[in-house]
C-alpha cells in the first residue's frame, strides 16, 4: 500500500458527503467515497435514484432533489465503494472498510465524516414492542419499498412528524392521529428567534403547507401530549397518553416515534476529538470550524454529523469542507477559496436562520429523556433507567462506567440508541453537567467485523497497526 492512496476519503454519502466528494473531484483531487447503503443518499435521500414514479408525488419534491446530487457524482476523480462498512478511522489519515465481505484499508491525506444523524432515541413504556418503530423507520420503507402502515401513530415532537403525516396521507393511508408532546410555552420560548425563522420563511411555508394538508385530511392532532406509552402483548395494541386534562388510548397496530434527530459522533467520539455538548439541540457534537476542521489536523466534520441544520445545509457544508480541504493540498490560493465559499457560506447561513426556532419550538419530549425506572432505556441488553439510576447511586459517574456495571451501550448498536439517555440519567442523578457526564468511549471496531473480513486485510508496511492507531 503506498503512504497516500486518496487525496481525501468520504465516510458517508448522504447531502454533505456526496456534495463534499463532488466538489473535491472537480478542483481535482482523488477521492474515496464510502456508504453502507448500495445507493448514494443517505437516509434523507434514500434511494432516490430508483423511486417508482408511483411514489414521486407521495414523496415530494425535496425528496426528489436529492437528485441533483446524485446525477453529479460520476467522475473520473472518485471512486465510489458501495455498501462499505466502515469500522476503523485514525488520525493518521487511515480509513478501513468492508465491502463483500473483505476488508481493506487505505490512507488518505485528508478525511471528512459525513455520518449524517441518528434519530433520538424515545425510550417510553412499550417502546420494545413489534409494531413501535421510528418515524425515520417508517419513511426507509416507504421510500424503499412503499410500504406503509395503515392507522398507526405518530407521537413525539418536531417537524419529520408532519412530513411524515402529509406522506401518508398522499399515499391514501393518514395516520390514526399525531400526538404532540410540545407545549405552547415552547413555542412562547421560540418566540425569540422568530425573525430568524421569518427570513428563513420557505422552511416555514413549507411547514405551514404541511399542516393545511394535514387539517384538511381530517387527521386529529394532540399537542401538550404527556405520559406516553404503547401497549399490547405480542405486540402494539393501543397507544396512551395524557392531553388536555384527559387519559387517551388509540386502538392501533403501529406508532411511530420521533422527537428530533442528533449527530452520529461514532467515528467522531472513536477518533477523540473535541466534543461540546449542544444545550439548545440537546447532543453531542464534534467542534467545527466555519470550515469544518475539527481538533485533529487530518479530520473534517460535514452535515448533520457536525450539528442538525437539514440536507441543504449539509450539502452546503460538504462543498466548503472540500473547498478547504483542496486549499490545504496547495490546489487552490487564499483568494481563490475565498471567491469561491463566500457565497456558499452567504447561502448556508440563508438555509440555518429557522433552525434556532425550530429547536425551541419543538424541544425533545421530557418523559423520554429521563425514563421512569421500568422503562428499558438499552435495549440491546434490557437495562431499564431504573438500573441505571441504581448503578448511580453505586458511584456510577459517567456512561462508561455503565457498561462495568451493567453492560449498558455494549450490544450490537454500540450505544448508539441508548448513549444520550444514559448520560441523561447520571446527569440528573448525579447532579453533573452534560459536558462533565461525558458520552460513551467509542473503540474500532465501529461496526460488527468477522475474523475472516480482519484476515483478508493486507498488513501494513509502515509503523502503525489499526489497533495501535486507534
Amino acid at each position: 500500500m503506498s503512504k497516500t492512496d486518496y487525496d481525501l476519503v468520504v465516510v458517508g454519502a448522504g447531502p454533505a458527503g456526496m456534495a463534499a466528494a463532488t466538489q473535491a473531484c472537480e478542483l481535482g483531487l482523488h477521492v474515496l467515497l464510502l456508504d453502507e447503503q448500495p445507493n448514494p443518499g443517505g437516509q434523507i435521500y434514500r434511494d432516490v435514484d430508483h423511486v417508482p414514479a408511483s411514489r414521486t408525488d407521495i414523496l415530494g419534491q425535496d425528496y426528489l432533489d436529492g437528485q441533483r446530487l446524485t446525477r453529479r457524482l460520476p467522475h473520473a476523480n472518485l471512486e465510489y465503494a458501495r455498501g462499505a462498512s466502515v469500522w476503523q478511522v485514525d488520525l493518521h489519515g487511515k480509513v478501513a472498510y468492508t465491502v463483500n465481505g473483505k476488508g481493506r484499508r487505505v490512507a488518505a491525506s485528508r478525511i471528512l465524516l459525513a455520518s449524517g444523524a441518528l434519530e433520538r432515541p424515545m425510550p417510553i413504556p412499550g417502546w420494545t414492542l413489534p409494531g413501535v418503530m421510528t418515524a425515520g423507520a417508517a419513511q426507509i420503507l416507504l421510500k424503499q419499498s412503499g410500504l406503509v402502515s395503515p392507522n398507526a401513530v405518530l407521537a413525539g415532537s418536531g417537524p419529520l412528524l408532519y412530513l411524515l403525516a402529509v406522506q401518508l396521507v398522499r399515499a391514501g393511508t393518514p395516520p390514526l392521529a399525531i400526538v404532540e408532546t410540545q407545549t405552547w410555552g415552547d413555542f412562547m420560548n421560540s418566540a425569540p428567534h422568530l425573525w430568524g425563522a421569518l427570513q428563513g420563511w420557505p422552511y416555514m411555508a413549507k411547514g405551514l403547507s404541511m399542516l393545511r394538508e394535514i387539517q384538511a385530511a381530517k387527521v386529529p392532532r394532540f399537542k401538550g401530549a404527556t405520559a406516553l406509552a404503547c401497549r399490547g402483548e405480542e405486540g402494539v395494541a393501543s397507544f396512551h397518553f395524557e392531553a388536555h386534562g384527559k387519559a387517551h388510548a388509540l386502538q392501533t397496530t403501529a406508532v411511530f416515534l420521533h422527537h428530533g434527530v442528533v449527530p452520529n459522533i461514532q467515528a467522531s467520539q472513536s477518533l477523540r476529538l473535541t466534543h461540546h455538548y449542544d444545550d439548545v439541540q440537546q447532543c453531542f457534537k464534534p467542534v467545527v470550524d466555519e470550515w469544518g476542521a475539527t481538533s485533529a489536523e487530518r479530520i473534517y466534520a460535514a452535515g448533520d454529523g457536525a450539528g442538525i441544520g437539514g440536507a441543504a445545509a449539509a450539502a452546503l457544508s460538504g462543498q466548503l469542507a472540500a473547498l478547504k480541504i483542496a486549499h490545504d493540498l496547495e490546489r487552490l490560493d487564499d483568494a481563490w477559496l475565498d471567491q469561491q465559499a463566500e457565497p456558499l457560506k452567504a447561502q448556508k447561513r440563508r438555509e440555518l436562520n429557522a433552525r434556532p426556532f425550530i429547536d425551541k419550538a419543538y424541544p425533545p419530549y421530557k418523559g423520554a429523556m429521563l425514563p421512569d425506572d421500568s422503562t428499558i432505556v438499552c435495549r440491546c441488553e434490557e437495562v431499564t433507567a431504573g438500573d441505571v439510576r441504581r448503578y448511580a447511586s453505586l458511584g456510577c459517574l459517567g456512561p462508561n462506567q455503565t457498561k462495568a456495571f451493567g453492560r449498558v451501550g455494549m450490544g450490537p448498536c454500540q450505544g448508539r440508541y441508548c448513549g444520550l439517555t444514559a448520560s441523561q440519567i447520571l446527569a440528573q442523578a448525579n447532579g453533573l453537567s452534560m459536558q462533565e457526564t461525558g458520552y460513551y468511549r467509542i473503540r474500532p471496531p465501529l461496526k460488527p467485523i468477522t475474523m475472516g473480513e480482519l484476515a483478508t486485510v493486507e498488513p501494513e508496511q509502515d509503523e502503525l497497526s489499526p489497533l495501535e492507531a486507534s
